[in-house]
């Protein structure tokens, strides 16, 4: 059994969006596969965003300590979110930036002297959601907000591996279509990946 957290990152609250559907689908997946699943949903949070690195310093607000320690328990994490202006929604990368604080991140040595921080281990899988096509993203863009995502974020603070799923077109997507997403989360939320 592994401890996944989903992480929706649409910034409307309350669902309706593609996006959910994704994370209740690998959540229901997970559900039936036996693991134990937790949701964080960012645009029900509330928190300022950082504006100076002495905020970013500083102690958290309580929405955020409280899912940090979801986040410190979970073995897999798996983050939603459509692409807008070539990114993730600003709200989403706020939540990041307070989550992922120095204290927070702050590593120990253990007995052998081995320096281990709170995210070591952790894999993830992110999906993300956009109106363009898959393969233009990814060839054309380079797919360069994604590579940040797993370089400069994720990996940099000792998760891995980072996989993916990349779903274009969603606007203009036919029913049958999102079945078989859906379909595909709920499978990867029943094996953990």
């Amino acid at each position: 059994m592994s401890h996944i957290v989903i992480i929706q990152g649409h910034p409307t609250a309350g669902g309706g969006h593609f996006c959910h559907a994704l994370a209740e689908a690998y959540a229901r997946g997970a559900a039936e596969g036996g693991h134990d699943v937790r949701q964080i949903l960012v645009a029900e949070l509330d928190f300022p965003l950082l504006r100076s690195k002495r905020d970013w310093e500083k102690s958290p607000p309580p929405a955020i300590a409280g899912v940090q320690d979801t986040i410190a328990r979970a073995d897999h994490l798996v983050i939603i979110y459509p692409l807008w202006l070539g990114d993730m929604p600003a709200l989403l990368k706020g939540f990041l930036e307070q989550a992922l604080r120095p204290a927070f991140m702050s590593g120990t040595s253990d007995p052998g002297g081995n320096w281990k921080t709170v995210l070591k281990g952790k894999s993830s899988r992110i999906v993300v959601t956009m109106g363009m096509p898959a393969f233009v993203y990814r060839w054309y863009f380079g797919a360069h907000s994604l590579r940040s995502l797993k370089r400069s974020i994720l990996a940099l603070v000792g998760i891995g591996p980072n996989r993916h799923t990349l779903i274009g077109a969603v606007e203009g997507m036919s029913e049958a279509k999102r079945k078989v997403w859906l379909e595909r989360m709920r499978r990867l939320g029943a094996g953990a990946r």
